[in-house]
């Protein structure tokens, strides 16, 4: 790796709710060119976990280093400066070492006190919040009503006037600006699409053959799995076009798919805008670009919509690295990574010490070697009110999860008592969808057994061999 001296800039692209629905991951009905490009010459980790699935704690945990039982942000409402106020979060670290932070739509949470942390940003960020129907919707009969959810998805007939067309507009207009000012740049652009509503231009509607989009794998609840696992967050029943209760009709939940697909090649193309853009200034040999998805997301699959659970479908999310000047550009790794790996990731590919205080670990290794032996599981946690669809805080219990390579595993807690009230198990060797709790079935109670020794033990104790026992990096 190189030395101090080396100062890429940096793309830090956040795409909000965003699962791996992009051609690089294999999905073959995604329309997704740039970003397929992108992985082209990056790398793509196609096992990348995040530590809560839920915008705040997902994104704070990310752009800390540290987990949420660290930063005390379970909710959308919480500072994670209550609770570690000296933190130096990662557009902090960069900014203390020289170089110019600018943050562009939606990085840390879109609203309120928890999208604020002026110590990040060497201006002022623009688009940080939008908490008005305008931006969201562009079509009149969606820009009357009362509160801003309206409908759950919109063909817009006007153009530009989307919150993530301005952002884009905005990052490229911020571009020459930043390629001159003599210092290196890291350049946040938060895109809040395809987060609901599914709102896009019609022409990325048009995109889509609706006849062709895949349907929900799954649309059951799983077999045996207790009702904390399953509780609605209630986030897709709020439009006005959706039952508040029961299944959502077939019919819907097609178009519901339709304008996700939309809603990402949408972003796909801004994003294509953005990299043309830093090539045409010349800068793409010496900036690294680092994209992901705060979360992942179900649309239908087991029963469920949106995040706000343990599932696959709504921990695991895209991460896409390209670094200048990487040896294997166009792979792939199955290694299990976590969002807590990003900044020691980036602090060590652009020359930056690697602060002591974070919790993951640099992911270059794997740069250079993707199939070398990695973490041995992945953590993640959901909180859960007694009865409420919403919880706040820590909530009254905990669902802890670790994702192995086999395995997906989790512990519902109380919080107060830390007494197991449920357990899940999912083998991914013969249920890949996730629709078969065999936690207490007696073929598995080995397993079982061993995965609570790991998920106890903690994060640490999945860590290489050559970092778990103190040994210097290869």
């Amino acid at each position: 790796m190189k030395g101090p001296a080396y100062r890429p800039n940096v793309l830090f692209l956040a795409v909000d709710d965003l699962r791996p629905l992009l051609g690089c991951y294999g999905d073959r009905a995604a329309i997704t060119p740039n970003i397929d490009g992108l992985a082209r010459r990056g790398i793509v980790f196609e096992r990348a976990y995040c530590q809560e699935a839920l915008c705040a704690p997902s994104r704070l945990s990310l752009l800390t280093g540290r987990r949420p039982d660290t930063i005390r942000v379970w909710d959308l409402a919480t500072h994670f400066r209550d609770a570690v106020p000296d933190a130096v979060t990662l557009p902090q670290h960069f900014r203390r070492h020289g170089y110019h932070t600018r943050s562009i739509g939606k990085v840390y949470h879109g609203s309120g006190r928890p999208a604020k942390d002026p110590p990040s940003w060497s201006e002022e960020p623009l688009y940080d919040t939008n908490l008005e129907a305008e931006g969201r919707y562009v079509n009149p009969e969606n820009l009357t009503g009362a509160g801003i959810k309206r409908n759950a998805t919109e063909a817009g007939r006007i153009s530009g006037r989307y919150i993530d067309q301005l952002v884009c507009t905005e990052a490229i207009a911020a571009l020459p600006a930043l390629a001159r000012n003599g210092r290196p740049f890291f350049l946040a652009v938060g895109f809040r699409k395809p987060h609901l509503p599914f709102c896009a231009p019609r022409e990325y509607w048009r995109l889509y053959d609706r006849a062709t989009i895949p349907p929900p794998e799954t649309s059951q609840h799983p077999q045996d799995a207790p009702e904390l696992a399953l509780r609605s967050w209630r986030e897709v029943e709020g439009y006005r076009d959706i039952p508040d209760h029961g299944p959502i009709p077939r019919e819907k939940v097609m178009e519901l798919r339709h304008g996700y697909y939309a809603c990402v090649s949408f972003v796909d193309d801004l994003v294509g805008r953005l990299l043309r853009e830093i090539d045409r200034l010349g800068l793409t040999e010496r900036t690294l670009v680092a994209l992901w998805g705060d979360h992942g997301f179900h649309l239908g699959e087991q029963g469920l919509w949106t995040k706000s659970n343990n599932y696959e479908w709504s921990t695991r999310a895209p991460l896409i690295l390209a670094v200048p000047g990487q040896t294997r550009p166009g792979c792939s790794t199955s290694a299990l990574v976590e969002f807590v790996d990003v900044y020691p990731s980036l602090a060590e590919a652009c020359g930056l010490p690697i602060p002591g205080d974070l919790e993951g670990i640099s992911l270059m290794p794997l740069l250079d070697d993707p199939e070398r032996p990695w973490k041995t599981a992945a953590f993640s946690q959901f909180p859960r009110d007694r009865t409420a669809s919403r919880h706040r805080g820590h909530g009254d219990f905990t669902g802890r999860t670790i994702r192995t390579d086999r395995y997906r595993y989790v512990e519902w807690l109380e919080w107060e008592t830390k007494a197991v009230v449920a357990r899940e198990l999912y083998d991914h060797h013969a249920d890949r969808a996730e629709m078969t709790n065999v936690a207490y079935r007696e073929a598995y109670a080995v397993a079982v057994a061993e995965l609570s020794r790991l998920l106890e033990a903690g994060w640490r104790a999945a860590l290489p061999a050559h970092l778990r026992f103190g040994k210097p990096s290869e």
